[in-house]
């Protein structure tokens, strides 16, 4: 949890001075302004809120009762929002987040949840990989060499599956090996560099250094409720 309620800080810090304009300029991610990425944020957080403060009560809830189509049209109610807006919906609706998960207790992080039909655990880590990698897609001075070697390396076991079969990864700026399986280990491809620009790599986003060997092309996403548009998705991928 400590980990999210930093990117929390950094997300806060970095929308300190965001103006009307740079909301609705367009955003890394194809087919989304700015204000769509913040809107996702803030929506995101007030949906894991709700799924977490009621999963502590036993509960189980869909993130959204109305499903993908109540999700885009939040998205989409909001994106417009001023900067101030955004500002204030990011920094109180994270901070209800916070202030739910600061509830649990060590046995809570197990609970069940609806979404992803995983745990409270997950939702956690869920917010966590949003944060950092939709800092970047809002383009305000936010890259990958912010990751974390923890959560670089968080991001890489995520996203392993987009690897086809037969490649290796290793981690030069740490001892973190991967794998997609497949083929024999003998006629793997190896692909190297630091946790950041593997991280980066899998994820869509523009590594600093781009990792060492023949790179493949990527599959789709684990299976994600995200509503990212299909431009994006065509694009991270």
């Amino acid at each position: 949890m400590n980990a999210v309620v930093q990117g929390h800080r950094r997300l806060v810090e970095v929308l300190s001075e965001l103006t009307d304009d740079q909301v609705a300029a367009p955003s890394l991610l194809p087919g989304w302004s700015r204000g769509h990425v913040l809107a996702h944020l803030t929506d995101n957080a007030r949906a894991f809120a709700r799924v977490s403060a009621l999963a502590l009560r036993g509960e189980l809830v869909d993130a959204y009762d109305g499903g993908s189509e109540e999700r885009d049209a939040i998205i989409e109610g909001l994106a417009g929002s001023s900067a101030d807006q955004h500002r204030a919906a990011v920094a109180r609706h994270s901070a209800a987040l916070e202030a739910v998960w600061s509830q649990a207790t060590a046995d809570d992080w197990d609970r069940p949840v609806r979404f992803r039909n995983g745990d409270l655990a997950g939702i956690v880590h869920m917010r966590w990989r949003e944060v950092w990698i939709h800092l970047v897609d809002l383009d305000l001075g936010v890259s990958p060499r912010e990751w974390s070697s923890e959560f670089s390396c968080h991001v890489v076991d995520f996203l392993l599956s987009r690897l086809p079969a037969g490649v290796d990864l290793r981690q030069s700026d740490g001892p973190r090996r991967w794998s997609s399986g497949g083929a024999e280990s003998d006629g793997h491809v190896e692909i190297s560099g630091r946790a950041r620009d593997l991280a980066a790599w899998l994820a869509g986003r523009t590594p600093q250094q781009s990792p060492a060997g023949p790179l493949p092309d990527l599959g789709p996403w684990p299976p994600h409720p995200d509503p990212i548009p299909d431009e994006a998705r065509r694009s991270a991928s």
